[in-house]
């Protein structure tokens, strides 16, 4: 399985795999039942502990995207669509988020930046 790890990133590595993990499965990458390499194997392969894969792993699994066999390794869940819409809905409300911080930091006002938003959508 195919990650890029960026290990200057102030964003912590395990993270990083989640993310890119969870998008695959999303995307449709990574399909139900898929085998993921197991926690030695993936942390060989991107060069970081083993513990960091496995944090990883287990927050997949809290998240219902990932079940793990014990003695069999991790596989990629059955999503519900209550689970994809959900993470669509969070994905596309950090984007939101960050160009608000833009424009913030840009000096446009909330009431500008909503009439913006209002033009954007009217022209869609």
């Amino acid at each position: 399985m195919e990650l890029i790890i960026n290990h200057t990133s102030v964003q912590p590595i395990y993270e990083q795999i989640v993310s890119q993990i969870k998008d695959k499965i999303m995307h449709g990458e990574l399909i139900e039942d898929t085998m993921l390499p197991s926690v030695r194997t993936l942390a060989k392969e991107q060069k970081v502990s083993a513990l960091t894969v496995k944090k990883a792993y287990d927050l997949l699994e809290e998240e219902g995207f990932v079940v793990t066999v014990h003695g069999k390794g991790s596989f990629v869940a059955a999503a519900t669509q209550s689970q994809m819409l959900e993470e669509r809905r969070k994905e596309i409300e950090t984007e939101i988020e960050r160009t608000i911080r833009k424009a913030k930091s840009y000096g446009i006002t909330l009431d500008e930046l909503r009439q913006l938003f209002s033009i954007v959508l009217d022209e869609m």
